[in-house]
């Protein structure tokens, strides 16, 4: 029997780069042999229900074509079934792609991937029913990501360099409560972010070190330095040497409560829900096609 995967794409991802993703995948995919169910949602509930309904008819695989907000929505389907998630990058950041070292620009070559068939097991975060893929962030990075998914102009990381140099301007340090494994912590602070991998962003290492598979979170806390220290900063970010500077923090948790006044958390670049919340790690509650 040929192995029967779903392939689900988000036709608007990149600004059109999922659709044109799509039309290079697919005769890629039947050619190697495999049944493929093509799936395509017109918004993300239709496009979570088509998901679901795949991975509970027991697809092999449910291969999604976007970026890190369509592996957030087939990560939600997919965790803890028996079903894999492929993973065709098409989006803006593609911050899961790199965590599997998944061809970003060639669409063709992700699809041999899928093909391969080698899975690597992999834990999430999870907030109640929800799940994340990447990282919680919970401050300036939470209302940088606010600020950026409100603009069309420009793509790819450029579009979070100008929305965290406009939110610069006005934001002040945040008095966060933490509840960390049962320890409560208050600190006040630029930013507090909680992975279950090490970036987000398009390639932000705020939680440098974090592991998809130790069964941990890495709760990391940016406390307050001035405008200017953040912006010399910023740079190293993509290179994790913030880990050095004395304003940051690290700990690592089973689990983590998180609350500031007035924050929206964002997770795998998506609205994720309003603080408080609890996270807490879920080992081993995905497979990925990597």
């Amino acid at each position: 029997m040929p192995r029967e995967i779903a392939l689900l794409t988000n036709p608007t991802a990149g600004n059109g780069r999922g659709a044109r993703a799509r039309a290079a995948v697919l005769p890629r995919l039947q050619d190697a042999g495999l049944l493929v169910r093509d799936l395509v949602g017109r918004d993300a509930d239709e496009a979570l229900d088509l998901a679901r309904g795949a991975v509970a008819d027991g697809v092999e695989s449910l291969v999604v074509v976007g970026g890190d907000g369509m592996v957030h929505l087939g990560a939600q389907a997919a965790a803890t079934s028996e079903t894999s998630l492929g993973i065709i990058p098409a989006g803006t950041g593609n911050d899961t792609a790199r965590y599997f070292d998944l061809p970003r620009r060639d669409p063709a070559a992700a699809a041999d991937r899928v093909v391969a068939g080698r899975t690597r097991t992999i834990d999430l975060a999870r907030s109640g029913s929800t799940y994340y893929v990447t990282v919680l962030c919970a401050g300036f990075d939470a209302i940088v990501n606010e600020r950026a998914n409100q603009m069309s102009w420009p793509r790819g990381q450029m579009r979070y360099n100008l929305a965290t140099v406009a939110e610069l301007r006005t934001f002040a340090p945040l008095s966060y409560t933490l509840e960390i494994d049962g320890v409560t912590l208050r600190t006040d602070a630029m930013l507090v972010a909680v992975g279950n991998g090490p970036s987000f962003g398009g390639g932000l290492r705020i939680t440098e070190g974090a592991r998809l598979d130790d069964g941990l979170l890495d709760v990391v806390i940016i406390k307050p330095i001035s405008k200017a220290a953040l912006v010399r900063t910023y740079p190293r970010l993509f290179k994790g040497t913030h880990t050095t500077h004395p304003a940051y923090e690290h700990h690592l948790a089973k689990s983590v409560t998180v609350a500031a006044p007035g924050i929206v958390s964002y997770a795998d670049g998506e609205r994720f829900g309003p603080l408080p919340l609890t996270v807490e790690c879920a080992p081993g509650a995905l497979t990925v096609l990597a």
